[in-house]
């Protein structure tokens, strides 16, 4: 379960336009990754994508992109793993789906959690 310190980790790392986007394409398969070429028996997972595709969609450095991906691996929403010559990208499904799930139970609880913060609500 995401403890509030994580949650907060995960929003900061996406209040980053440039770390959303990679989030958003990496999430989405919005990136295609070229297989390597010097290992072709590297076994990748269809949901990955390579640092060296990712950083094609921007006008930033490879380091500049290594630290905006650092980040979203710190905030546990991305995996990475080096494979070959080649260090391959793919989301972490399940944590999204519990932070999916707080905003959720937020949205399900949303008149019961007003009345204990506000009291009983009138409508006029």
């Amino acid at each position: 379960m995401l403890d509030m310190y994580q949650k907060i980790k995960i929003f900061k790392a996406l209040g980053n336009e440039t770390r959303f986007l990679i989030f958003k394409n990496v999430f989405t398969g919005g990136y295609t990754c070229s297989l390597d070429k010097k290992d072709p028996n590297v076994k990748v997972s269809p949901h990955a994508t390579c640092v060296s595709t990712i950083a094609e969609h921007f006008d930033f450095s490879l380091p500049t992109i290594s630290k905006h991906l650092k980040e979203l691996r710190e905030a546990n929403i991305v995996t990475m793993e080096k494979k070959g010559n080649k260090i391959y990208i793919e989301p972490n499904v399940e944590t999204i789906r519990e932070l999916g799930g707080c905003f959720t139970t937020l949205a399900d609880n949303f008149d019961t959690n007003r009345e204990l913060f506000f009291g009983e609500l009138t409508v006029s």
